[in-house]
């Protein structure tokens, strides 16, 4: 799509006051989203400051992220994409909190807790709510499992939150049930604010405290925000809607886009009233509404089908419409006449499996399926028996399912592997099993454990080449039987020397191509390390091993075994290549695929409220309600198929086995449109002419940075692939933390001096800010230092106050994160200190250790001058400033002169940026090969021993 059509056109160029687009599937809005961007930068010299654009997803963000800076490539503007406002809510209003944190309760290094953390967070601390009278109506009733009610409890205490509930209003509710979710979420609060702790619901509100309370705050990122765009409206919620409220301020510059008709995520809190009810908000007629109709993905016929499958629903209800009318079209191409929407619903007693697989094979045959992944099943879910048995039987007949979320990570061979190592490894789990057993408190997951982890596990260590895992299970086991002092490591330590044996390290090497293997190892590595994390377990102690083990295994792992574990989803690949794709319908949002099967057709609307539910809506929302709640059941099941059909390019297929009676299948609410498909078969050499599209690249541009990305590259390119590409999560090691502190206490020093308080610079204050800045980064990182190391870290900072030679109003930043788009990636970096008069500055870098020596270390201090020319690249291209010179600062030295110093040679910086590149080059064509094993980095690499055993075969490479 080259040119905007003409209601694509008035979106584009409107540009005050509030703007409703209402955007059909595959009608060009983030193509209309990045032009009205590119207009208000071109046209209206908009700032990236000035600039709020919401997405949905991370993912989203990092589409238009992207598109946005190839438009601003392709028109030569110097415009920094990343100081805008763009993201998801949970993001930007992170980027809020953490600018004004003074203003918050928030204290620095506050713990982010993702939504397994929240309900371990509960789990753990489920006593505290155990005395509220009435509970157990928030919680579930006392006899159901502790997850359980964490899980319950978690649901209600997020919706106090995201719909904004007066807290006080239910403490004083004389329902029971009301005014224990008051006291639950006032106890729940208490805790947050103890353990200086964000939940993803949270951090929205903490941004509305902020905006509520502090009034000089509202005012300047009003001040400052001039442009707000918000994607897929349909799916905010109340919190977010009071957000943009505030943050549009007097200027009303909010353009929200999205569909009612995609609205599916009720579930989570989302509120399709907010966009049904947007131009409400506004005097009559100050809101302009705009339809973009224009379907520029679908087939004719297949628009026509989803148009009619919603048109014809009753959405007219006691007066009201809950729907836009709209009326999608295709766009002017010639289309080839096929029947494009067909049936592949089996007769009943016949072979559904087999009919999905021919209908493949045909089309494979036919040479129209040229790659797998240009078909996708959706599915309400993908965890039940039906469509497990569709997606085992096409495996069976060499058809390569990918389902990331079908609940199969604990099914997969190297993780039960790696579970019965460690139980073999520790053999007082099974006497402590059998204890339990005896009183009739054995576990359901232990039939998990002993049969799909132990036994293959035992059966392979029969096979002579695993003698080496063999010898080295039984001496572990043998030591942790006697253990009488504490070992080295933990859990995730014993998980890295695993890998080191042939039966493991099999999945990680690179010419094997088992990504999804390495992709699920990185996986357990990472519940390993939460584990040890929650459980405040560093290394395993003998007084404390069994109630660990017992931990992992029975509560930790069993939590995630029966919850369900995602297995690994490529941002920038949603359908891999060899690969059918097994999804849900709310997955598949957003997606397109040029066929598209469609299944669950026995689904029938169901009920997705409690009577609490019915309560909160009635009395205690912040507006009265809006959908008739017994309605909508209808309306979400209808926007759900109505998302999966429009996901089609060139062939849409509704599919099942064909049932009558009970759980009859197409249900009534599809047969309507189904008795009217042909059936494959009956059309099958009309379908094999129909041209289908190639799955589309998704073009995402990512950050690298100097220090996390080139340095580790170049430091050792197998462990970049390790711990950066594939994310395994290292044993952590306490140096870090030093640093960190003295890092962070440095930054207080150099605000309180911007803030012209340098008489606040005395050592009782910097004592204090240490010290507080320790106990929120021990707490989030469950490290912990000695006094000594204490001591030693506030004479690092020290030194630096009492010795600088100049006065402290040369000071212009602190902590500067500064980053450039490119071409091809995002160059990103933090610079920890920026002084100097007008515009001629230096830059400074503060490194917390001895100053080295100048000969014996010449090639370390190269590397960090290296890096200060990354920083001066990056505040010159963003910045007004001109960098003269670039200073090392080492905090460690205690006789001479604690400086480096360079001068800014452009020639060189060149060269850097140019070495860069490449490096990117390097990393993006997956290029990790080794000159030679780099032994000095080896020391504290948590994966040396895999390494050791390696049979290195090292290739020349350009690094």
């Amino acid at each position: 799509m080259s040119s905007p059509n003409p209601s694509q056109s008035k979106a584009i160029v409107h540009t005050k006051g509030p703007l409703l687009i209402i955007a059909g599937p595959g009608s060009g809005k983030t193509f209309t989203l990045v032009e009205r961007i590119m207009n208000l930068i071109q046209a209206h010299g908009a700032k990236p400051e000035q600039l709020l654009v919401v997405t949905f997803t991370e993912k989203a963000a990092q589409e238009l992220k992207t598109r946005i800076s190839n438009r601003l490539l392709e028109v030569g503007l110097r415009f920094n994409v990343n100081d805008m406002y763009l993201g998801t809510f949970h993001s930007i209003c992170l980027r809020i909190l953490e600018e004004y944190r003074d203003f918050t309760r928030l204290k620095r290094s506050f713990v982010l807790m993702d939504q397994f953390d929240q309900q371990y967070f509960l789990y753990q601390r489920l006593r505290e709510f155990k005395d509220i009278e009435g509970i157990e109506h928030i919680q579930g009733q006392h006899k159901i499992p502790a997850w359980a009610k964490s899980e319950n409890l978690l649901g209600w205490l997020n919706k106090a939150s995201e719909e904004v509930l007066d807290i006080d209003k239910l403490l004083d509710s004389a329902d029971e049930a009301i005014n224990a979710l008051g006291r639950a979420y006032k106890v729940y609060q208490g805790l947050l604010a103890e353990h200086n702790a964000l939940d993803f619901s949270s951090i929205q509100l903490e941004t509305l405290i902020l905006l509520q309370q502090h009034p000089q705050v509202l005012e300047e990122l009003t001040n400052k925000l001039n442009y707000l765009m918000v994607d897929e409206y349909q799916d905010t919620n109340t919190i977010q809607e009071q957000l943009l409220q505030r943050l549009m301020g007097a200027k009303r510059n909010l353009c929200v886009v999205g569909d009612d008709d995609q609205a599916l995520y009720r579930f989570r809190g989302a509120s399709v009233r907010n966009i049904l009810e947007f131009p409400d908000q506004f005097a009559p007629g100050e809101c302009e509404q705009i339809r973009l109709s224009v379907n520029y993905r679908s087939h004719p016929d297949i628009v026509g089908f989803y148009d009619a499958y919603m048109s014809d629903k009753a959405w007219l209800q006691e007066g009201v419409n809950y729907r836009y009318p709209k009326t999608i079209t295709s766009r002017d191409d010639v289309f080839k006449d096929g029947p494009t929407v067909v049936s592949a619903i089996t007769p009943e007693g016949d072979d559904w499996h087999e009919d999905v697989y021919q209908m493949l094979m045909h089309l494979k045959q036919e040479g129209r399926l040229s790659d797998w992944n240009q078909a996708a099943f959706l599915f309400r879910s993908v965890k039940s028996d039906k469509v497990s048995a569709l997606a085992q039987a096409l495996e069976d007949k060499g058809i390569p399912v990918y389902s990331p979320r079908a609940n199969l990570f604990f099914e997969r061979e190297e993780i039960r592997y790696v579970l019965g190592a460690l139980q073999m490894v520790f053999p007082m789990i099974m006497a402590e099993r059998k204890k339990k057993a005896a009183h009739s408190k054995a576990l359901s997951i232990w039939g998990y454990y002993e049969k799909k982890c132990l036994a293959p596990f035992l059966g392979k260590l029969k096979e002579p080449e695993q003698a080496d895992l063999l010898d080295w299970c039984k001496r572990k086991a043998k030591s942790h039987i006697g253990m009488t002092k504490n070992a080295d490591s933990a859990f995730l330590g014993l998980f890295y020397e695993l890998l080191q044996f042939p039966l493991f390290s099999q999945y990680l090497e690179q010419k094997n191509g088992n990504e999804r293997a390495q992709r699920n190892l990185a996986q357990l590595s990472r519940m390993l390390g939460k584990f040890e994390y929650l459980h405040y377990v560093s290394v395993l102690n003998p007084k404390y091993l069994v109630s660990n083990l017992n931990s992992l295994f029975d509560n930790f792992l069993k939590f995630l075994f029966e919850g369900g574990i995602d297995e690994y989803e490529d941002m920038s690949e949603y359908a891999p290549s060899g690969s059918v794709s097994f999804l849900t319908i709310h997955q598949s949002k957003g997606l397109e695929f040029p066929i598209v099967f469609v299944g669950s057709l026995e689904a029938v609307p169901r009920k997705q409220y409690s009577d609490l539910d019915e309560i909160i809506e009635h009395q205690y929302m912040a507006k009265p309600t809006f959908e008739p709640l017994e309605y909508t059941k209808y309306f979400d099941f209808w926007r759900l198929f109505y998302t999966a059909f429009s996901r089609a390019q060139n062939l849409l297929v509704l599919t099942g086995q064909e049932k009558s009676g009970h759980g009859k299948t197409p249900s009534r609410h599809f047969t309507d449109h189904t008795e009217k498909l042909p059936y494959w078969r009956d059309v099958k050499h009309k379908i094999a002419e129909i041209e289908l599209e190639q799955v589309k690249d998704v073009n995402i541009k990512y950050e690298y940075a100097f220090t996390s990305h080139i340095t580790m590259f170049e430091t050792c390119a197998e462990q970049y692939r390790l711990f950066k590409e594939l994310e395994f999560q290292p044993v952590k090691a306490s140096p870090m933390l030093f640093g960190t502190l003295i890092h962070e206490t440095l930054e207080d020093v150099h605000k309180a001096a911007i803030r012209g308080e340098s008489e606040q610079l005395t050592q009782d204050n910097i004592e204090t800010w240490l010290h507080s800045n320790y106990q929120a980064l021990a707490n989030r990182e469950r490290m912990y230092l000695g006094e000594s190391t204490l001591g030693a870290a506030l004479q690092h900072v020290m030194r630096y106050v009492t010795g600088k030679d100049s006065e402290w109003g040369d000071i212009k930043e602190t902590e500067v994160g500064i980053s450039l788009v490119k071409e091809r990636y995002v160059l990103t970096g933090s610079v920890d200190l920026i002084k100097g008069d007008d515009d001629s500055v230096e830059i400074v870098d503060f490194k917390s250790e001895r100053k080295p020596n100048m000969e014996k270390d010449r090639d370390r201090i190269l590397h960090h001058q290296r890096q200060l020319e990354i920083y001066a690249y990056l505040v010159e291209k963003n910045t007004d400033y001109k960098v003269d010179k670039m200073h090392l600062y080492f905090t460690g030295e205690t006789t001479g002169l604690p400086t480096i110093s360079f001068n800014k040679n452009s020639s060189a910086i060149d060269q850097t940026i140019q070495g860069f590149d490449t490096i990117v080059d390097r990393i993006e064509n997956k290029d990790f090969s080794l000159k030679s094993r780099p032994d000095k980095a080896c020391v504290d690499c948590s994966a040396r021993r895999y390494c050791d055993r390696r049979n290195w075969n090292f290739a020349l490479s350009d690094s």
